[in-house]
């Protein structure tokens, strides 16, 4: 094992790394919850902007809430660079192809959560943090579009989406995050419902990002960008279908129950 090797393992199983990881993924479970809340006001008609970074301003629209809003922030760029030590050299309770998969993911999550991180620094420093995700979306698409064969880059990025969604739908389906979970560290109760909300939180991450998927093909088939849309945007889209309140309404416990199970899975992650 090289020098770089080692360094990476004995960050990865750090008491302190593992502390501050699963608080930060206790504080990517608040996000969540907020979204899940955001959604609900969505679906019985208020136009809240129910994505990361509207949970995000929601969270610090209080004296408190900016406390609680530098605590989510620290945590989330913790939970971000647990993840990239996971993708360097964790996941040693798998092997082969699994473990290639799961160390991938985890970087890819390491990145975006790291982006969710400071996106909350800037808000409670009142530097704004950025457009909204269905802005960030559109201004994504626009580049593509302008490139050679733009519309079919832009089918080919839905294509990946919706590869992630069924991922996540898959893994909500079968249970395969509890591949991950050493249970036996969880209480007794907890033990019975962390399946349930794994799997009902994956499953909703999974309708939510095909939403997605779907709203990023129809921009590149038409060559719209303002067709595309984030996570604001799908949960709108749902809004608006028949029997969009009960649609979107199932879909926010469902984020809600994946803001319940990163409580238990900060818990109880394997080392």
């Amino acid at each position: 094992m090289n020098r770089t090797e080692a360094t990476a393992r004995r960050g990865e199983k750090s008491d302190t790394v593992q502390l501050l990881g699963r608080i930060g993924m206790a504080c990517y479970g608040v996000v969540h919850l907020v979204i899940a809340y955001l959604a609900l006001q969505v679906a019985f008609g208020d136009s809240e902007q129910a994505d990361q970074k509207g949970a995000l301003q929601q969270v610090g629209s209080t004296a408190f809430g900016q406390i609680l809003l530098w605590v989510i922030a620290v945590g989330l760029v913790a939970y971000g660079l647990w993840q990239f030590l996971m993708a360097a050299k964790g996941y040693t309770w798998v092997s082969g192809g699994k473990r290639t998969r799961k160390r991938i993911g985890a970087a890819a999550r390491g990145v975006a959560v790291l982006v969710l991180g400071f996106t909350a620094v800037r808000i409670a420093t009142g530097s704004g943090g950025g457009g909204s995700n269905n802005q960030s979306q559109q201004e994504f698409t626009a580049e593509l579009l302008k490139l050679p064969a733009g519309p079919a880059l832009v089918v080919v990025a839905a294509a990946c989406v919706l590869g992630v969604a069924i991922a996540a739908g898959v893994k909500g389906f079968k249970k395969k995050f509890l591949e991950d979970l050493d249970t036996s560290e969880l209480p007794g109760k907890t033990k019975r419902w962390i399946g349930w909300v794994g799997a009902t939180g994956y499953l909703a991450k999974g309708v939510v990002f095909a939403i997605v998927a779907i709203l990023l093909a129809i921009a590149g088939f038409q060559a719209d960008p303002n067709k595309a849309g984030g996570l604001d945007a799908a949960l709108k889209t749902l809004a608006a279908q028949p029997f969009g309140v009960v649609l979107l309404t199932v879909v926010a416990l469902g984020l809600a129950a994946f803001g319940a199970y990163c409580f238990g899975a900060a818990w109880a992650h394997k080392r």
